[in-house]
C-alpha cells in the first residue's frame, strides 16, 4: 500500500487540475503565458500520476484495467477480470 501522504497529494492535484482546467484552457487560447505561470504548479494536468485503485502503486500501472500489474495478476488468476485467462503453450 502506498503512503497515505502520497495518495492525498495525488487527490489534491486532481482537485486543483479540475478546478483550473477551464481557466488554463482560456489562457492558452489567448496566449497569455505570463498569467499561466501565476497558476499553482499542481494545477497542471501533466503533474498527475496514474495509480492503482487497490494498492495506490504508481509503477506497473495498467491503464485499461486501472490497477497495477501485481493486482491484475492476482485478480486474473482468481477469474475476477472478465475475458482474461492465463495462457500456456
Amino acid at each position: 500500500m502506498a503512503k497515505k501522504s502520497s495518495l492525498e497529494r495525488e487527490k489534491k492535484r486532481e482537485h486543483l487540475s479540475a478546478k483550473y482546467a477551464e481557466l488554463r484552457k482560456e489562457l492558452k487560447a489567448k496566449g497569455e503565458y505570463a498569467a499561466l505561470q501565476q497558476l499553482p504548479r499542481n494545477a497542471s494536468p501533466v503533474r498527475l500520476k496514474n495509480r492503482c485503485l487497490v494498492t495506490g502503486r504508481s509503477r506497473g500501472y495498467m491503464r485499461r484495467f486501472g490497477v497495477s500489474r501485481i493486482v491484475f495478476r492476482e485478480k486474473a488468476l482468481l477469474g475476477e477480470i472478465p475475458g482474461v485467462k492465463k495462457i500456456s503453450w
